[in-house]
């Protein structure tokens, strides 16, 4: 979210995950064996066996969105708590012409991340692109999603790209030298350590090319209150989402997980002003991922996402390191949220 995904860091493009009923719960045993794989994602068996054999455990938050994951975060971004997607569309809807103004007609919208592309349409609309580049890792996702915007634009060209946005990506020749706006909503960069975020928002500055713009979206510090509601709602989608990532490792690493025996925690780290989500065991428990045994004490816990929050300077200052210039930046009301538009320039020497 954001780093759930808000957005989203999605697992690797070479998964081989099958799509889960939509009506499985993430408590039902008959997830793990009705939705199967034929060939293991080793970049996924690495991360696990990593994981859970460090300390303390962790597991990365890409790895949250097989098909399954993708279409729970869909159901979260439309709950009452989870404030992040509906602020942030109504900023985008208030500011979508000036985003227009200051980008010009006919530049390539290039989205890192998409998903259901629900606030893309509000973007596009506006700035009257040349083309559209979807870049997703969940390929399937990002195909259904890039055939409905299809359906809404019928007369421009739309070209997904399925690949890891974390590194530089070749974007499709059929785009030529246009201008291009990159487009990163959900605070998605939340997700990641400041080190993280900035390697990210370099490697767009490379793939996009020096003089791009970037319009991000940051979720900003607030009291705890609100914070936490919104990864801990009370329909337990967010707890279904998180425990979906045991599911999937019984799956596809042949693990026998208790899933039962797992509890969803989200607290707020004031210190690394973040939000946490763990999976915690409620009793002892023993079990192996793909032939290895691990055991876990009770009121231990697997550490499976962060999404950091940021002050409107750290915001400007991340952006900065990451070879971005704020241009220009919008919030709501209460100042829940942000989107900052940004240009690609290089990264001056120090004085």
């Amino acid at each position: 979210m954001a780093a759930r995904s808000e957005a989203r860091s999605r697992a690797d493009a070479g998964q081989a995950a099958i799509a889960c009923p939509v009506g499985a719960r993430a408590d039902s045993a008959s997830n793990d064996t009705e939705c199967t794989v034929s060939t293991p994602n080793p970049a996924f068996r690495a991360d696990v066996l990593a994981g859970l054999s460090a300390r303390p455990r962790a597991i990365p938050a890409r790895w949250f969105y097989d098909r399954r994951g993708s279409e729970l975060f869909e159901a979260i971004t439309h709950l009452p708590e989870y404030y992040l997607t509906r602020v942030e569309r109504s900023i985008l809807s208030a500011h979508a012409a000036d985003v227009a103004r200051l980008t010009g007609p006919g530049c390539v919208v290039v989205e890192f991340g998409s998903g259901s592309s629900a606030k893309t349409p509000l973007l596009l609309s506006a700035v009257d692109p040349s083309a559209y580049v979807p870049i997703d890792i969940s390929g399937e996702f990002l195909r259904e999603s890039a055939a409905a915007l299809a359906k809404q634009f019928p007369e421009l060209p739309i070209h997904p790209v399925e690949g890891d946005f974390m590194h530089r990506l070749e974007l499709p020749p059929e785009i030529g030298d246009a201008r291009r706006l990159g487009f990163f909503p959900g605070s998605t960069i939340g997700n990641m350590t400041a080190a993280a975020a900035v390697d990210l928002l370099r490697a767009m500055a490379d793939t996009l090319g020096e003089g791009s713009k970037l319009l991000i979206g940051i979720d900003r510090i607030k009291p705890a209150n609100v914070l936490i509601p919104a990864y801990d709602d009370a329909q337990g989608v967010t707890a279904e989402f998180n425990l979906n990532l045991l599911h999937r490792i019984n799956r596809e690493l042949d693990g026998n997980l208790p899933v039962g025996a797992f509890r969803h925690v989200a607290q707020w780290n004031d210190t690394e002003a973040r939000i946490e989500m763990h999976l915690e065991t409620t009793h002892d428990v023993a079990f192996t991922v793909d032939g290895h045994p691990f055991a876990i004490s009770k009121g231990k816990t697997i550490h499976t996402e962060n999404s950091h929050k940021y002050g409107p300077r750290d915001a400007r200052l991340l952006l900065r390191a990451g070879a971005w210039t704020p241009v220009a930046e919008w919030t709501d009301r209460d100042g829940l949220f942000a989107l900052i538009l940004a240009e690609a320039r290089p990264v001056p020497a120090a004085p």
